[in-house]
């Protein structure tokens, strides 16, 4: 080999091979890193959902005031009901019984949900009917109604609760709580017992009205009985 072969050898590039390589690496790593980063929500910062608001102190009727139906029975506060946690108790009256709330100015109309617990305490129809707003119309979701076992909206083309696609039948104790839950947006009016769905009505193009007579006094939100001894606690409303 000539003496002066090194000089005329192509310069190496062994170094910048493996100098490019760990660049390349890091930046992929980098890379990498960033794509399985979780992303920071800034719109659930600045928009969290509003906490449910309680339409029941536990203690007194704020907000509340007895309907006034025709020889309806005494609504009342027992502050250490059963479990010892406050209750509304609706006494069984001639027909309709219950209370209606009073800040109705208040009331969202859409894109809401009313939340309770109902008990019938003693009787044999329905411990929880709760009318509510939709839009500009409402309605009544009917629990335990015609004889105990019918719930579903009255009314709905005219046709009450037991008598429309959202009757259904459910068989309801004495003594027991119930969770119910009725949810109103733009399309639909949702509505469940414990964690049973109970109806899901596309409501823009149907008809909603109260039934005829006494439960208009319900209005803008009520509850009331039908000739049934009712407790109902933890009334709450969360907008949506």
């Amino acid at each position: 080999m000539p003496a002066n072969s090194s000089s005329q050898r192509p310069p190496l590039r062994g170094g910048a091979t493996l100098l490019g390589a760990a660049l390349l690496g890091a930046t992929l790593l980098l890379m990498g890193t960033a794509a399985n980063a979780q992303p920071t929500s800034t719109s659930t910062a600045k928009n969290p959902a509003p906490p449910a608001e309680s339409l029941f102190d536990g203690q007194s009727l704020a907000g509340w005031t007895q309907s006034g139906f025709e020889a309806e029975g005494p609504v009342k506060v027992d502050p250490v009901f059963r479990d010892g946690r406050g209750a509304i108790i609706i006494e069984a009256g001639t027909t309709l019984s219950g209370l209606t709330w009073t800040r109705g100015t208040t009331l969202p109309h859409l894109n809401y949900e009313i939340s309770l617990e109902a008990m019938r305490v003693k009787g044999s129809d329905f411990f929880c009917g709760l009318t509510f707003p939709v839009g500009s119309a409402a309605c009544s979701f009917i629990v335990g109604g015609w004889g105990g076992m019918v719930v579903g909206i009255s009314n709905v083309d005219h046709s009450d609760a037991s008598d429309n696609d959202t009757t259904q039948g459910k068989e309801f104790a004495d003594g027991r709580w119930y969770r119910i839950r009725v949810r109103v947006t733009d399309e639909k009016i949702e509505a469940w017992i414990d964690d049973e769905q109970m109806v899901d009505l596309e409501w823009k193009t149907r008809k909603l009205t109260l039934r005829p007579g006494d439960i208009q006094k319900s209005l803008p939100l009520g509850i009331c009985s039908y000739m049934t001894r009712a407790a109902l606690r933890d009334i709450r409303l969360r907008r949506l």
